[in-house]
C-alpha cells in the first residue's frame, strides 16, 4: 500500500452518438490534449450492502451519497498496482478519496490478516468499511476510455467511456472483461470534470447539437436492471 491522492471537482454526464463523438473530437484537437494514459480500459468492483444500500441512496439524488470501489487500468494480477476508492458527491461536487493497494492486499486487509496503510485517506476507508457493515464485492464494471486534458487547463478534462460491460460473478480485476453491455454500441458517455466552468466552446456545441447533461450511473443502471429482473422472476412465480 502506498500512494494516497484526493480530487475535488464537478462531474457532469452525457450521453452522446458515435457520429456526435467524431464531431467533439475535431472540435477539441485545438482546445485538449490526450492524457498519457489516453486509451485504456478501466476495471472496477464495486462495494455495496446485501440489500445494496449504497446505489438505493444514490439513485435517490440525495444531497449527499457515496460510492466504494476497487480500481484498475487494465486486468491485472493479484499483486499488481490498483486503487480502493471512496468517492462522495455533496452539493454536485465530487470528492475522490484514492489508496493505492494490490488485490492481494486488499483480500488480506478485508480478511483481518493486514491493515490499511496508517493514513487520513486509509483511515476514511476503514471507516467506512465499518459503518457500511457487510460490505462486500457486489458488481464488476468494465469500460473503454478515451481520456483529454485542456491545453491551457489541465485541470480541465473530458474522458469519453464506451463498451460498458458488466457481470455480478467473477468479481475480481484479474480474470478479463466479459459480461453484459448496458448501452448500445452506437452510444457513448462524455464526462466532463472540472474545478471551475464548463468552456464556452464546448456550451456553444452541446447547445447546437442539443446534447443535455444526463445523471446515467454505470452502477445505478445496473442496479436497476437487477430489480427489474428480480421483480419480474418473482411476479411471475407468484
Amino acid at each position: 500500500m502506498a500512494d494516497q491522492m484526493v480530487f475535488q471537482r464537478y462531474e457532469i454526464k452525457y450521453i452522446l452518438s458515435t457520429v456526435q463523438v467524431q464531431q467533439l473530437k475535431e472540435l477539441m484537437k485545438k482546445e485538449m490534449k490526450p492524457d498519457a494514459y489516453g486509451n485504456s480500459v478501466i476495471c472496477n468492483i464495486y462495494f455495496d450492502t446485501p440489500d445494496y444500500r449504497l446505489i438505493r441512496n444514490s439513485i435517490d439524488k440525495p444531497i449527499y451519497k457515496e460510492k466504494i470501489r476497487f480500481r484498475s487500468y487494465g486486468v491485472v494480477s493479484e499483486t499488481s498496482k490498483a486503487f480502493l476508492e471512496i468517492k462522495k458527491k455533496y452539493n454536485s461536487i465530487v470528492y475522490k478519496r484514492r489508496l493505492t493497494i494490490s488485490e492481494k492486499e486488499l483480500k488480506e486487509w478485508l480478511n483481518e490478516e493486514k491493515k490499511l496503510a496508517n493514513s487520513q485517506i486509509g483511515r476514511e476507508i476503514d471507516y467506512c468499511f465499518t459503518h457500511y457493515k457487510e460490505l462486500k464485492p457486489k458488481i464488476f464494471i468494465s469500460y473503454e476510455r478515451e481520456a483529454f486534458y485542456g491545453k491551457d487547463d489541465m485541470n480541465f478534462r473530458m474522458t469519453f467511456d464506451k463498451n460498458i460491460i458488466w457481470r455480478d460473478y467473477d468479481l475480481t480485476l484479474t480474470k478479463g472483461v466479459y459480461g453484459d453491455k448496458i448501452i448500445s454500441d452506437n452510444s457513448v458517455v462524455l464526462e466532463v470534470k472540472t474545478a471551475t466552468a464548463i468552456p464556452l466552446w464546448l456550451v456553444k456545441f452541446l447547445s447546437k447539437n442539443k446534447i443535455y447533461k444526463t445523471s446515467f450511473s454505470k452502477y445505478g443502471t445496473i442496479y436497476e436492471k437487477i430489480y427489474f429482473e428480480r421483480a419480474k422472476g418473482e411476479k411471475e412465480s407468484a
